[in-house]
């Protein structure tokens, strides 16, 4: 029996996404392309591997038997095809990255770029979430998070400043109305601009340090956004003078210098360690990826990195 290999991982990716719409997200495809790769598999096999319906798509025994001795197999093909790769002039290929909104805003532009401009022939997606992923399940190579939200068995590269500030700013005006906090306790008397995870978790209370004193203040506030798109909103929202928000201080860095925001409680400010570019250590690098984790381990001076 003759399988098309591009039938097969058409099949992975749905089953790994659990949906079509997901499963062509992750393989660059089209839904229609991978059903219909699907349906041709099946028909092929003379066995049924998906139960689809209207919202979901769940494995058969069958398809369960086949992801569980497939899924090794094609990547080790994919593996294999990538230590080709390794003799090219150029790496190419397509390179995959699951991070923050926050690293996209405020680490990626100062290095994709010139990674782009090194290395002509890979193709960079970068997708935008905020909980921790299983990047192979989601389809990724590789992802950004910070040092408490990685697993044990990955490995962590330093990406980005290696310190960073968590900041608290309000707009002049609601500030001259409403006074200005002196002590982070001084916060829970005023409007504050909350955010909420995707699991529906509210953003951990505000942490705060000064001379080794930790104060940490859970605020409340007229207005919450979601962690990740919404968060522009609160900016807007602190300038339009309904409260405070916190946030990292480089993305409210710019409303600082045009006088939009005023810093409040500086000498409080908390220092974090910066993101790391993590992937998994259980299997090769991919070509690509390997060019990628070279490039942002040259002089961080290149990308303007503190």
């Amino acid at each position: 029996m003759k399988i098309d290999l591009g039938d097969l991982n058409a099949f992975v990716a749905v089953a790994r996404a659990r949906g079509f719409r997901d499963g062509a997200r992750a393989s660059g495809g089209s839904a229609s392309g991978l059903s219909e790769a699907v349906r041709r598999l099946e028909a092929q096999l003379g066995v049924r591997l998906l139960n689809r319906t209207t919202r979901s798509v769940v494995l058969t025994e069958a398809g369960h038997g086949l992801l569980e001795r497939l899924g090794p197999a094609l990547t080790e093909v994919e593996l294999a095809l990538d230590v080709v790769n390794g003799f090219r002039d150029r790496p190419a290929g397509s390179l995959r990255l699951n991070v923050p909104v926050s690293a996209a805003r405020l680490v990626l532009p100062s290095i994709i770029p010139p990674f782009l401009a090194a290395y002509p022939d890979i193709r960079l997606e970068v997708i935008t979430e905020e909980s921790f992923v299983d990047v192979l399940a989601a389809g990724c190579d590789a992802g950004i998070r910070y040092e408490e939200r990685l697993e044990q068995d990955m490995i962590a590269v330093p990406i980005g400043p290696r310190v960073q500030r968590f900041a608290t700013a309000a707009s002049p005006a609601y500030l001259d109305r409403h006074g200005r906090p002196e002590h982070p306790r001084d916060l829970l008397g005023h409007a504050c601009l909350r955010g909420r995870f995707p699991s529906g978790a509210m953003m951990t209370p505000w942490e705060f340090e000064r001379e080794g004193e930790v104060v940490r203040v859970d605020p409340t506030g007229p207005l919450t956004v979601g962690i990740g798109g919404a968060v522009d909103l609160a900016v807007d929202a602190a300038i339009a003078g309904v409260g405070i928000v916190g946030l990292f201080e480089d993305w409210l860095r710019p409303y600082f210098e045009s006088g939009a925001l005023e810093p409040i409680l500086e000498p409080w400010w908390e220092h974090f360690s910066g993101p790391f570019l993590y992937y998994p250590g259980r299997r090769l690098v991919p070509t690509p990826l390997r060019a990628f984790v070279d490039f942002i381990k040259a002089p961080a001076a290149q990308f303007g990195i503190r």
